[in-house]
């Protein structure tokens, strides 16, 4: 490593500590959910179940219009979100040509840091990396969605089904493949979760690593400990 790299680092301890715990609470978490929604109760965990009774019901209808309408109204909100996303993006490369007037506006700012021209850009390099992340997990999430009413549309009906083990797998797959699509959409909205605490660092690396840690602790209440799981579990379906 070059002594300009070792000065520089040195100098700004406080910054790259601050970064380094931001993107351990966010590659963290994901991690941490992926792992839990398999068998602790959670959002994740009780939406796959009421999946698998969605679709089981699915397949003793004839007319399924409306499970591929709920699909596609699921498709809508994670395009809007995606959408969004490009929007932000653009308004970030923007922001990168007015970093000096952006600059001057947050010196102003009680407690700020007074950051250098490339400090500010790696500021918002982080942000524009929440979002082309969010943008890809959208748009992944979306093609899933898309692969769930194809899957919906080509599952035969129940009295064409020559066993319960061959309507088991069907059901199995079809919503394996919803939740993939759900879990996309969830990191992705975790993304923009996140991007919030990302912008405090523009005030300073305190407020940063405060903000990353109450994210975390936003979103771990309501996916583990909200009312609204509790209702959830009151009714949750059988596997």
């Amino acid at each position: 490593m070059s002594p300009t790299i070792l000065n520089y680092l040195q100098e700004n301890q406080l910054n790259v500590l601050a970064l380094i715990f931001f993107l351990a609470c966010f590659r963290g978490y994901l991690h941490f959910t992926a792992r839990r929604a398999v068998d602790t109760p959670c959002l994740a965990f009780a939406m796959h179940r009421f999946r698998k009774q969605w679709i089981r019901m699915a397949l003793t209808r004839e007319n399924r219009i409306a499970d591929t309408n709920i699909v596609a109204n699921l498709e809508r909100n994670v395009s809007f979100f995606a959408s969004a996303s490009l929007l932000v993006l653009a308004g970030l490369v923007t922001l990168l040509n007015s970093s000096d007037a952006v600059m001057n506006m947050l010196a102003d700012f009680p407690f700020s840091d007074q950051s250098t021209r490339g400090e500010w850009e790696v500021k918002v390099m982080l942000l524009m990396f929440l979002f082309v992340y969010a943008f890809f997990k959208f748009t992944w999430g979306l093609r899933q969605y898309g692969l769930v009413s194809v899957m919906i549309g080509g599952a035969p009906e129940i009295k064409l089904l020559p066993s319960e083990e061959e309507m088991a797998r069907h059901v199995d797959s079809i919503s394996k493949m919803a939740s993939k699509a759900s879990g996309n959409f969830n990191n992705g909205l975790r993304s923009y979760y996140f991007a919030m605490a990302a912008l405090s660092w523009f005030v300073n690396a305190w407020f940063f690593i405060a903000l990353s840690a109450f994210v975390v602790f936003v979103l771990y209440r309501r996916e583990f400990k909200s009312d609204t799981l509790a209702i959830m579990m009151e009714d949750l379906p059988d596997a």
